[in-house]
């Protein structure tokens, strides 16, 4: 288990078209959802996920080359095509800190911070955003309705 959320951290967000179809939604999000936490526990990796629409937009936080493997792999996932990186880069640390996956909401719902536990992973009931989270929760948001300053 890569799991230093101490040391270097990289961080990737991109974003992609869902080419799931739409009655299918629902069940093929919760299969994806379930296996990335769980995934990505094991691997150390901590970030977001957005859906909305047609659009995916992802944060990824960890190891630089565990990150890099990971993307490498999200990308050539036949549920989704026009993969693009809007932002990779070392940080100096996770925004997603105990997060191991979160829903991130498009609409007036709440976003759903999951926290990694030694026994699992559950919902950050009563947990709030800090004001580093909620920038990078803005860019994901801006990056799912096309905006083309969503990177920055």
């Amino acid at each position: 288990m890569t799991d230093d959320r101490s040391g270097p951290t990289y961080r990737l967000i991109y974003r992609s078209r869902s080419l799931i179809p739409a009655e299918s939604t629902r069940t093929e999000l919760g299969s994806l959802f379930s296996a990335a936490r769980s995934h990505n526990k094991r691997q150390g990796v901590t970030g977001a996920l957005l859906c909305a629409d047609d659009c995916f937009v992802q944060v990824l936080e960890g190891d630089e080359q565990v990150v890099r493997g990971l993307f490498d792999h999200i990308s050539t996932d036949p549920r989704h095509d026009s993969v693009e990186v809007l932002q990779s880069e070392e940080v100096g640390s996770r925004v997603f800190t105990r997060w191991a996956m979160a829903k991130v909401s498009e609409g007036g719902e709440p976003d759903i911070p999951l926290i990694a536990h030694r026994d699992g992973i559950s919902p950050a009931a009563g947990h709030r955003t800090d004001t580093e989270q909620d920038r990078l929760l803005d860019i994901m948001r801006a990056a799912a309705r096309g905006d083309s300053h969503a990177s920055r």
